[in-house]
C-alpha cells in the first residue's frame, strides 16, 4: 500500500472563531447575530489535504496544539457555509474524535484572507474531480474504431477531367516524342532526301532496252531526246558516274 502524504494548501496565522446561536431550519447564519468583537478562541488556521480529503485544522500560534477539526467532503457544502452579510465570515462544522459535531464561527481580519480560503478549496475539489475522470477513463473498456465497410456500403470518388487538361497533356507528348525532347531529324533522313544528278534518268527496264545497246551503257531520256543530245550528257557527266 503506497502511503499518503499530507500536503499544506493554506496558512493564515490568525483566526477567530465564536459562538454562534441556533438558526431556524430555513434561515442562514448572519455574523451581525455574532459578539464580533468578543471572540471565544484565536489562534491559527491550516488547511492540509491527504489525498482526496482536506481538512481545516485550527491550532494554537505558539505550541501548535490543535483546538478543532474540520473535516471537508464538499465546497461548498455543510461543513463550511458562507453567511449572509458578510464575505470574511463562515460557519464551520468540527468533528470530534468520537464522531460529535459542533458549529462554530470563523472570520478573518481581512477579506484577501477569506478569498484566498475560497480558492484553495475550490481548486482542491478540481483536482479531486479531474482525478476521478482520469480513474474512469482508465477502467472503462475502451471502443475500438472500426473503419471497415459495413454489408452494402460502397464508396465513390469523382475524378473530373476536364478537356482542356487532357488536350494539353495529349498535345505535349506529340510534340516530345518518346524521348521527350523535340529535335529536328538529322540530314539525309526521311525529309530530307539528296536530290539525283543533273541529268540523268532512271535505267531502262529489260523489257524496253534498245535493240542495238549494250547492258548498261544505253539510257533513256524522259523526253525522248535525240542520241547525240544523249551522248552529250553522259560526257558532262561523267563525274557522277565514276562516283
Amino acid at each position: 500500500m503506497v502511503d499518503t502524504y499530507e500536503s499544506v494548501l493554506l496558512v493564515k496565522p490568525e483566526v477567530f472563531i465564536y459562538k454562534i446561536p441556533p438558526s431556524g431550519a430555513n434561515q442562514r447564519h448572519r455574523a451581525g447575530n455574532w459578539n464580533l468583537s468578543d471572540p471565544t478562541w484565536t489562534g491559527r488556521m491550516r488547511l492540509v489535504a491527504k489525498g482526496n480529503n482536506v481538512s481545516l485544522k485550527l491550532e494554537d500560534k505558539m505550541t501548535g496544539a490543535l483546538f478543532a477539526n474540520c473535516p471537508v467532503e464538499t465546497y461548498p457544502g455543510v461543513a463550511i457555509e458562507s453567511v449572509t452579510d458578510s464575505s470574511r465570515y463562515f460557519v464551520i462544522r468540527i468533528l470530534d474524535d468520537n464522531g460529535r459535531c459542533a458549529f462554530l464561527g470563523m472570520g478573518f481580519g481581512d477579506r484577501s484572507d477569506s478569498f484566498d480560503l475560497n480558492v484553495a478549496l475550490q481548486d482542491h475539489f478540481k483536482w479531486v474531480k479531474n482525478q476521478e475522470k482520469i480513474e474512469k477513463d482508465k477502467s472503462a473498456p475502451k471502443q475500438e474504431l472500426d473503419l471497415g465497410f459495413k454489408e452494402g456500403e460502397t464508396i465513390k470518388i469523382n475524378m473530373k477531367i476536364t478537356k482542356k487538361d487532357g488536350e494539353s497533356s495529349r498535345t505535349g507528348k506529340s510534340r516530345t516524342g518518346g524521348s521527350g525532347i523535340g529535335l529536328p531529324p538529322p540530314p539525309g533522313g526521311v525529309g530530307n532526301k539528296i536530290a539525283p544528278p543533273p541529268g540523268r534518268s532512271p535505267l531502262v527496264s529489260p523489257a524496253h532496252k534498245p535493240s542495238g545497246g549494250t547492258e548498261w551503257g544505253d539510257f533513256a531520256t524522259a523526253g525522248g531526246q535525240p542520241q547525240q543530245q544523249q551522248q552529250n550528257t553522259t560526257t558532262t557527266n561523267s563525274n557522277w558516274v565514276q562516283f
